[in-house]
């Protein structure tokens, strides 16, 4: 069997999302929902673990020898090595936008190599929105029927800066951090959207300086290096995978490095 090409599994990954999405909103639209504690305290849900498992099904025969990494999966943990490809995946990014019925909620798919993610696939369900993109492979958003090439924006003419942060959410760093960058507006979303919004566009930085897992950034960070964006930690450095800890440093994400403050 040859080796399958990035357009080509672009094509068979987007209606694996739409799957997994579908199987969120099956549970979403109904009247009461079971939640659970995980052993960090985060939630979990039915829909996590059903999106889990049409991915995992789904996303096995696509890749010889791939293994396949979730955050539903404490064994699959195995599998996250700096060296060699695995897919990455968080069946349910932003379980607590899923509780609030926010719709800001997403399935994430990304494929690491040697540490880089490489490709990605992020699909908000409620909204049915759907982005994907890779470095070197430009970025795309199909949103009802219509697709379209996405990239990142030339920033505001009156010279604001647009920050994705959540009011409610601003810890004491990030507020320093946007501190520097005046004139600011403040731009917000759940999930992995964060990094979407700079991707096509509508924002033009993320500051993350609180913990984030690898499955939470991998497909979106993909998504924005290829719309010509960049996510580097607060050394200037790529955000990595496969690292020896799933916890990620703080990071920024922007359309233009040239915008981090120094």
């Amino acid at each position: 069997m040859h080796e399958i090409s990035e357009p080509e599994l672009f094509n068979l990954l987007l209606p694996i999302a739409r799957r997994a999405g579908a199987a969120i909103m099956e549970i979403y639209g109904s009247e009461q929902f079971a939640i659970n504690q995980k052993a960090d305290q985060s939630p979990v849900t039915a829909a996590d673990i059903a999106a889990h498992h049409v991915l995992v099904d789904a996303l096995a025969p696509l890749l010889p020898q791939c293994p396949i990494v979730s955050e539903e999966d404490d064994a699959s943990q195995a599998f996250r090595h700096s060296e060699g490809r695995f897919w990455l995946i968080d069946p349910l990014d932003g379980t607590k936008e899923f509780i609030a019925r926010n719709g800001e909620f997403t399935v994430n798919i990304a494929l690491i190599e040697q540490g880089k993610t490489v490709l990605g696939v992020v699909y908000a369900p409620a909204i049915d929105c759907m982005y994907w993109g890779g470095s070197g492979l430009s970025a795309y958003r199909t949103q009802g029927g219509d697709t379209q090439k996405i990239a990142v924006g030339g920033g505001d003419a009156h010279g604001v800066c647009r920050v994705v942060a959540s009011k409610s959410h601003l810890n004491a760093e990030t507020q320093a951090f946007i501190d520097q960058l005046n004139p600011v507006q403040l731009v917000q979303a759940g999930s992995s959207l964060k990094f979407c919004r700079v991707a096509e566009g509508a924002a033009d930085i993320y500051p993350r300086l609180a913990p984030t897992c690898e499955w939470d950034t991998a497909a979106a960070q993909a998504v924005l290096e290829g719309a010509g964006g960049a996510v580097l930690d607060t050394h200037g450095k790529p955000l990595l995978y496969g690292k020896e800890q799933v916890l990620n440093p703080s990071f920024i994400a922007t359309r233009d490095t040239a915008l981090i403050p120094q």
